[in-house]
């Protein structure tokens, strides 16, 4: 799990939906041996920092997920209005764009609802569900310095989860609900 400056409200929502909380960290199981299932599975913030998020995504549908289980998938988005700006800036060439802060973070790729539904169906997963979570037009690091006054409100943070709600597109995290394939 990646520190944030603050958490966001659907965060602890699937926290809390979930059986298990899973961070994958190299996992190695017995081939054809006895291994357990999960009712419910999430995946937050990690797939944009592996070599082969596929290949996880498919272990995950082949080898963890129980038979009628969830899986939550959750990424930054490459569409958030805080990347669209930089674009605009001339920070970043293009939306989907790996910033060499995220390259230092360990990031290999970068996500939009359209490309994050690719990998999940090309590793057999069942899109049941996507959405995005926090409607966010700031970079982090000017999050970081507006939350150190008393600008954000309680109100603000919940106004800014429910306009993601309409506006998954524009959210800072994208999040897909899965079943096995």
């Amino acid at each position: 799990m990646q520190p944030y400056f603050f958490p966001y409200i659907g965060y602890f929502q699937l926290i809390a939906a979930v059986d298990m909380f899973i961070v994958y960290d190299n996992i190695k199981y017995t081939k054809k041996g006895w291994i357990k299932r999960y009712d419910n599975i999430v995946l937050t913030h990690v797939l944009e920092h592996l070599d082969d998020p596929v290949l996880v995504l498919k272990r995950i549908n082949d080898e963890w997920l129980a038979e009628n289980g969830r899986f939550f998938l959750v990424c930054p988005n490459a569409n958030s209005p805080s990347r669209q700006i930089a674009v605009k800036m001339g920070l970043i060439s293009h939306n989907a764009a790996v910033t060499q802060a995220e390259a230092e973070h360990g990031h290999r790729c970068t996500y939009t609802l359209d490309t994050l539904e690719r990998d999940a169906v090309a590793a057999g997963l069942k899109v049941v569900h996507w959405s995005g979570i926090f409607f966010k037009a700031l970079a982090n690091f000017q999050w970081d310095r507006l939350l150190q006054t008393d600008i954000i409100s309680k109100e603000y943070l919940e106004g800014c989860y429910k306009l993601g709600q309409q506006y998954p597109n524009l959210c800072s995290s994208i999040f897909l609900m899965c079943e096995k394939g």
